[in-house]
């Protein structure tokens, strides 16, 4: 007689079935996951899945066929132990959604068991192809994604009955595990697609960025070697158009001299337009050093006073300067004349009446200028431009107010060469105030000593 032993009340005939049950669920995770790890592709996952989850099930031969947005057929895209002679057709093969088992699988979203093909009436169609390809039972199970149907796996057995609650729960556990993990193969393919996309549009712009430098060199080479090329006959324009309103090439009548000053007057502001823009483009180049003096920081502003024209008739200028004796400063005079030149005229500009404000002091070692006007001020959404070649809060070709817009960037340009900085405080309607801070002694590495 035979005896059953027995651990905690349940016989050992059993437990040893659910360990086993539970073991083989455990080997077909691992082998899922293994395919996983060793994929490089969503439709390797499947491949490598079957291969290794087939045999833990029992299965004859295995397949995934996958969900075609574009379309109602479902490719075959994983097959497992398939009959010789049906392989060179497999990447033919296709199952139309909604019908067959694997069709009915991933349209229904469920479950299909067929225990013995040639017992159903309905599957008269598959009795011929079981008989050709071997198998009498299939399973077919959907691999279901979060939020879709990724398509079906279908398992063939060559041996018919019914499935036992522990098959049903591995094969459900395998199909989960399969399109959960294939759905991670496809993240993150869809990642590196995107990591290489964006690779090639570093690149790219890279590129653009190089050949954006390179037109911005030309440019400024182009600019500074026209800017010579235009001075020299343009001084002699001047030069003679003095001598001639001296009267030294003949005499001139009243309006002759007229037309003569506006001449001059027009050469020489295109003159300054010329220097300008040979002055930022030796900034943007680095050509450009200080050329140091010793010297009183109210003499620039004094100086620039005087060479700034275009103050409105109804603008008041005022001048603040400290009546302490201030320290010497040491930096290139002309280019602190040349800064708050700039910005004088632009206040000049945009004020129509009112006052314009310009002072000087030194506070911890640094010389402190500030140009304030009651003018029309500069909106917040503008004033991130201002100091831009070439831009100007109104760009448009009805602006109201002329000029290149050079001075503010080569304003700014040489009181950056010089240590310093310009800060902009402005209220549209009411008025800008342009703050300089420069040191009272420039760096020495690469200025040039006057007279040298």
């Amino acid at each position: 007689m035979t005896s059953i032993r027995t651990v905690n009340g349940v016989s050992g005939s059993v437990a040893q079935t659910a360990s086993d049950s539970a073991v083989r669920e455990l080997m077909a995770v691992r082998e899922i996951v293994h395919a996983f790890l060793t994929a490089d592709r969503p439709q390797d996952v499947y491949q490598f899945a079957l291969e290794r989850v087939s045999p833990l099930v029992g299965a004859h031969f295995a397949s995934v066929y996958l969900v075609d947005g574009a379309s109602e057929l479902m490719p075959l895209v994983a097959a497992y132990n398939w009959p010789e002679r049906f392989r060179p057709f497999l990447g033919e093969m296709k199952v139309r959604l909604g019908f067959g088992p694997s069709g009915e699988a991933a349209s229904e979203r469920r479950v299909i068991e067929v225990p013995d093909v040639f017992a159903d009436p309905t599957l008269e169609d598959w009795q011929e192809v079981a008989t050709e390809m071997g198998f009498r039972a299939i399973v077919a199970l959907p691999l279901q994604a979060a939020s879709k149907t990724l398509g079906a796996v279908t398992f063939y057995f060559t041996a018919s009955g019914g499935f036992t609650g522990d098959t049903r729960s591995l094969l459900r556990l395998v199909a989960d595990q399969m399109a959960a993990t294939a759905e991670k193969a496809a993240l993150i393919e869809e990642l590196r697609r995107a990591n290489a996309a964006l690779v090639d549009t570093n690149a790219e712009l890279e590129g653009q960025y190089l050949q954006a430098l390179e037109a911005r060199r030309v440019k400024d080479e182009f600019l500074a070697n026209v800017s010579h090329e235009l001075r020299t006959p343009l001084t002699a324009v001047i030069g003679y158009t003095s001598i001639m309103e001296e009267g030294l090439a003949g005499p001139v009548t009243s309006e002759q001299q007229t037309t003569l000053r506006q001449v001059k007057g027009a050469s020489e502001r295109l003159l300054e337009l010329i220097d300008n823009l040979l002055d930022l483009t030796q900034l943007k180049r680095g050509d450009s050093s200080p050329t140091v003096d010793h010297f009183d920081p109210r003499e620039p502003m004094k100086d620039a006073v005087l060479a700034t024209n275009g103050r409105p008739a109804n603008v008041e200028l005022k001048i603040v300067e400290p009546e302490m004796l201030l320290p010497q400063m040491r930096s290139d005079k002309r280019k602190v004349v040349k800064i708050l030149g700039a910005l004088l005229a632009n206040a000049y500009k945009f004020t129509h009446a009112g006052e314009v404000r310009i002072s000087v002091d030194v506070r911890n070692g640094r010389v402190v200028y500030v140009v304030q006007d009651t003018g029309i001020g500069i909106p917040i959404e503008t004033q991130a431009i201002v100091f831009d070649e070439f831009r100007q809060g109104d760009g448009s070709m009805t602006r109201r107010y002329g000029g290149s817009g050079l001075g503010l960037a080569l304003a700014r340009g040489m009181a950056r060469l010089l240590g310093g900085e310009i800060d902009l405080a402005s209220i549209a309607g009411e008025g800008s105030t342009f703050t300089v801070e420069l040191p009272l002694d420039v760096e020495t590495r690469g200025a040039v000593p006057r007279g040298r």
